[in-house]
This record gives C-alpha cells, structure tokens and sequence, in this order.
C-alpha cells in the first residue's frame, strides 16, 4: 500500500479543510495517508512514498513561511518524491501557486499536475470533489 503524508500550514482553517478532503481521496485510492499540520511535523514526516504541502497565499500571494523553512531544511529526504502542493487564497487571483510551482521545479522536484489551490474553503460539493480528485491522483 502506498503512503502519502500531507503536510500544511492553516492560518484560518481552509488549508487543512483541503487538506483532510485531499486525505480523503488518497484513501479511496488505497493509501495509507497521514495528515500533519507543519508546526508539529519532524523529519520522519517526510517518510512516506508520496508528500503534499499545503499552504494558503500569505501576505503578497507568497507562501507561509512555516512551510517554505520545511521544505528548505529537509530538502535531500523529498527530492526524490512525488510531491503534490496545494493551497487556498482570498485575495489576489493565486499566482502563489504557479510561482511555488515554478520554484520547486526548477529545483528538479517531481510536482504533481500544476498543484492545486481553492478560492477560500473547500464548502461545497464542487470544491470537496476536486480536493478528493487531486488526492487521488498524487497516489495514482
């Protein structure tokens, strides 16, 4: 059975609603899926076959830095993974994403699709559906 471990920072709730609704999927696809919020992930979270980091936009469309200081320090255990990203937004159009993307791409990360971003929660059908869809297709 493949693992995905998800790995967020939620300012307001609407990251780790994603988060838990991005679980959800991956499980229906038969992994064994952990969710952990940044502040009390270590570095055994990032021991699993698939990882996703979840961030909403922070200050200028940036991410959290909670996440960015993560990823920074535990850089050589995820390079070889699978890594899907995910966030939500309120203002601003979620150029976060592309950019988060870009960046982590350009350092020869295996990112899933173009990573996957709401506009504020995951509170109807349509946004829980494709928080599920994208949590399968990180496992699959």
């Amino acid at each position: 059975m493949a693992s995905l471990n998800i790995i967020y920072y939620s300012a307001t709730g609407n990251t780790e609603e994603m988060a838990k609704y991005i679980a959800q999927g991956a499980k229906d696809a038969g992994a064994d899926v952990k969710v952990i919020n940044v502040e009390e992930a270590d570095e055994k979270s990032v021991n699993a076959d698939f990882l996703a980091f979840g961030s909403p936009a922070a200050g200028a469309e940036e991410i959290a830095p909670e996440i960015v200081e993560f990823i920074e320090s535990n850089k050589d255990k995820i390079f070889n993974k699978t890594v899907g990203l995910f966030g939500s937004y309120d203002w601003g159009t979620g150029v976060f994403m592309e950019s988060w993307v870009e960046q982590l791409t350009s350092e020869n990360f295996s990112i899933v699709g173009e990573g996957f971003i709401n506009h504020l929660a995951a509170d109807d059908d349509e946004k829980i559906e494709k928080c599920k869809e994208y949590g399968r297709k990180i496992v699959l």
